[in-house]
């Protein structure tokens, strides 16, 4: 399963994925982004993670399967520093996709990864990392991934028979 697949490195996980002979379901948000993906032999489901509503249907378009490897890839990048504040639309855009959007994922795909006693990796960012902060770009998109490691972390608790983890590709 990749969540997030339209573009970048979701795309390029499904690519390789199915290279390798893998079933692959993968999200993505738009009719485009579907077609592209079923002519690559993925199977597709359109969710937008960045909107509660619509990441809300993702359990029961996914009822019934199992998973021992899923990839949350969804995300959103602001490279505006400290200098300026975020505005609320750049925030909600950010946050929502990098961390209210996996929140969502969490409790609807990490039983079904659980199931299979496999891995739930989400796309971090070294960027996150607090001991390493060169600059303040980005502040915004730091942040979130940084939210979005100890959301990882602290769901493990509630999934031991699955490894969920964050990955800085």
């Amino acid at each position: 399963m990749v969540i997030g697949a339209s573009r970048g490195l979701g795309l390029e996980l499904v690519q390789q994925l199915l290279a390798a002979g893998s079933r692959v379901i993968a999200t993505v948000r738009t009719a485009e982004a579907r077609a592209a993906l079923q002519v690559l032999g993925a199977e597709v489901l359109t969710v937008d993670v960045a909107d509660p509503a619509s990441s809300s249907g993702l359990a029961w378009q996914l009822d019934g399967e199992r998973f021992d490897l899923a990839f949350y890839v969804a995300g959103v990048m602001r490279r505006q520093g400290a200098t300026t504040p975020p505005t609320q639309q750049d925030f909600d855009a950010v946050m929502h996709a990098n961390v209210l959007g996996a929140m969502q994922a969490i409790p609807q795909v990490a039983p079904l990864v659980e199931a299979a006693g496999g891995v739930f990796a989400f796309m971090s960012s070294s960027m996150s990392q607090i001991g390493s902060v060169p600059a303040s770009n980005a502040w915004l998109y730091r942040t979130s991934k940084a939210a979005l490691n100890m959301a990882v972390a602290a769901a493990q608790h509630d999934y031991p028979g699955a490894t969920l983890l964050t990955i800085d590709p």
